[in-house]
């Protein structure tokens, strides 16, 4: 499945710990615009109210911005479609654990906007900074190959 936008940022700035596979409730010209790769998932976040996830900070500019609706906002909080039981799960770790809820990217399957959602945990400075040694270390490993 090749992503239609992705949030590189998440991965280094979180320790993922579990990843769940969600649906996005999208209006019809927020559909076009996503599948051009128009959606922009870099200070996004996920949070459960009411017993709905909700996702916030996303941006879909319009697919044409001169043929858009007045009170069309790029960035308005949209709804996640998931099961009843993954909802239930999900409040729970977040409200235990203090795990945060971070889309990771998005893609088509079976010709539907799914969303990736990852159950995250915040990196220290210090364990960023481990983590960069790392992939450099791979990398000279890698190129003396």
């Amino acid at each position: 499945m090749k992503p239609l936008a992705e949030n590189r940022r998440a991965r280094f700035d979180y320790e993922i710990l579990e990843t769940y596979e969600a649906g996005l409730e999208l209006i019809g010209q927020e559909v076009k615009s996503v599948k051009l790769g128009h959606l922009n998932l870099s200070s996004s976040y996920s949070i459960i109210k009411n017993n709905e996830v909700w996702l916030l900070n996303s941006e879909i500019p319009a697919y044409q911005p001169k043929n858009a609706p007045e009170n069309y906002d790029p960035s308005r909080t949209r709804r996640l479609l998931l099961h009843k039981s993954e909802i239930k799960n999900l409040a729970g770790h977040l409200h235990d654990k203090g795990l945060s809820l971070i889309p990771l990217n998005a893609h088509l399957k079976k010709n539907l906007i799914k969303l990736e959602l990852g159950l995250a945990k915040s990196r220290k400075k210090h364990d960023k900074r481990e983590l960069l040694k790392k992939r450099t270390i791979q990398k000279e490993i890698r190129e003396a190959k």
